[in-house]
């Protein structure tokens, strides 16, 4: 069975940084396309970063120059580094990966950045 479990989400100040993670079980993220994803509320899920299989990050444009993602294979799990977070940044992330066919998700970790 297949599950992603995020972590590291809380409250931090704007300008701060948070370290998230996802880990997984009954998968190896190894080779995988992983993608880090957030829904503020109200608004709709939108895709964060991805790293691609042969490990290629993509970033939205409204967070380039400011979150990393990476892989740690030992851990079988992926890091999102998100520093100089801003309010707009505020939203619960997920992690994502296609398996089989089949979107996985976890269940998501908040993010508040506010004063």
């Amino acid at each position: 069975q297949v599950q992603l479990v995020e972590s590291g989400g809380g409250l931090v100040q704007p300008g701060g940084s948070l370290r998230l993670s996802c880990a997984a079980s009954g998968l190896t993220f190894t080779r995988r396309d992983i993608g880090w994803y957030r829904q503020a509320p109200g608004k709709q899920r939108e895709l964060v970063a991805r790293v691609s299989s042969n490990d290629v990050p993509n970033y939205a444009d409204s967070v380039k120059g400011r979150f990393t993602i990476s892989r740690d294979n030992a851990k079988n799990a992926v890091a999102l580094q998100m520093n100089s977070l801003k309010p707009e940044d505020t939203a619960v992330y997920y992690c994502n990966v296609l398996l089989h066919g089949k979107d996985y998700w976890g269940k998501g970790s908040l993010v508040t950045v506010s004063s």
